[in-house]
């Protein structure tokens, strides 16, 4: 009789045993869709400290640690190329980036050629980065097409500036083998604006951009516009970008100049459960008041879906639907 207890016994352990490893095993997983805070930490992956990604960032963790309850921290990094990569290795959950950059990163191209991330969809789109052909009165320039022929700065080697110019030349049927290129970063550009070593230069950054006020302290700056059609034709090739304007009074501007941005962006794996990713998306929109950063008053939900260039998770497509808001 106390053999088969005792059996009996071992067997209801075993068994219970087996149960709870189910359990725990389910759990785990992060698979149940219904579960929104299946993870214990998330990280921001943001940029340098000099930059505007981290300080944006680090609010952001505090809204999502807040609303969601799941802690949340925002990381140094290299900015948007070497984010894309950490996102492909698993090695955090959402990162900054460019719109430019993110698409290159889906579609395996420039950077990316050949190894593609595959694992990655948008939350929304932020603040524009605009793209600013900048030169002086003096030049002479007033065109995208006067650039022929000229010393112009496309940004350092590389960089999404450089592409950024590549693009717009290309439009106007221009390639760098029609201007004079140099590679340099903007301070530079500008300093050699103003000793009059090159003619114009690429700048891709929010407005009004230090280096540029910087040189127009002592310059009659000129912005140079790029027309409604070839606006049109940009966007459509690559679908990134959006329309932008320098705001008159911008760098002493008598006037708005029509030009173009890509935008900074958020960017989220895609295994992640699409009530977490909805969760953060309202969490992130319905608290953009509370953070102390000009760029701030720039990010809202009516505009998110505006040059997106990814595919978008539906865990913000959820909440944008329930809002009102869709890609135009």
């Amino acid at each position: 009789m106390k053999k088969k207890y005792s059996f009996l016994m071992v067997l209801l352990l075993v068994f219970g045993m087996i149960l709870a490893a189910c359990s725990g095993s389910n759990s785990s997983s992060g698979e149940d869709p219904g579960n929104s805070n299946e993870l214990d930490f998330i990280s921001i992956l943001t940029g340098g400290t000099g930059g505007t990604y981290y300080p944006l960032g680090g609010a952001f963790a505090n809204i999502i640690s807040e609303e969601t309850g799941i802690e949340t921290n925002a990381e140094t990094s290299g900015a948007s190329a070497e984010n894309m990569t950490t996102l492909k290795n698993g090695d955090a959950e959402i990162a900054f980036s460019q719109t430019d950059i993110s698409s290159y990163a889906v579609d395996g191209t420039m950077m990316f050629e050949g190894d593609p991330v595959e694992n990655i969809q948008a939350i929304g789109t932020l603040y524009p980065e605009t793209i600013q052909i900048v030169t002086t009165e003096k030049s002479g320039i007033k065109s995208v097409e006067d650039l022929k022929g000229k010393k112009v700065s496309v940004g350092a080697p590389g960089s999404g500036t450089a592409l950024n110019a590549e693009q717009i030349l290309e439009v106007h049927g221009l390639t760098f083998d029609d201007i004079k290129k140099q590679d340099l970063a903007f301070d530079e550009s500008t300093a050699g604006i103003q000793d009059g070593t090159i003619d114009a230069a690429f700048v891709t950054a929010g407005t009004p951009t230090g280096a540029v006020e910087g040189l127009a302290a002592t310059e009659d700056i000129v912005i140079v516009p790029i027309e409604k059609d070839k606006i049109e034709a940009l966007i459509e090739k690559y679908p990134f970008y959006v329309e932008d304007e320098v705001k008159s009074g911008t760098y002493g501007l008598e006037e708005k100049v029509a030009t173009v941005a890509v935008q900074a962006m958020l960017v989220v794996r895609d295994d992640l459960s699409e009530d977490l990713v909805y969760n953060i998306t309202k969490a992130l929109f319905e608290n953009m008041d509370g953070v102390q950063h000009a760029k701030a008053e720039l990010i809202k939900a009516e505009n998110a879906l505006k040059g997106v260039g990814i595919e978008v998770h539906p865990g913000a497509l959820k909440y944008f639907d329930e809002i009102g808001v869709s890609a135009e």
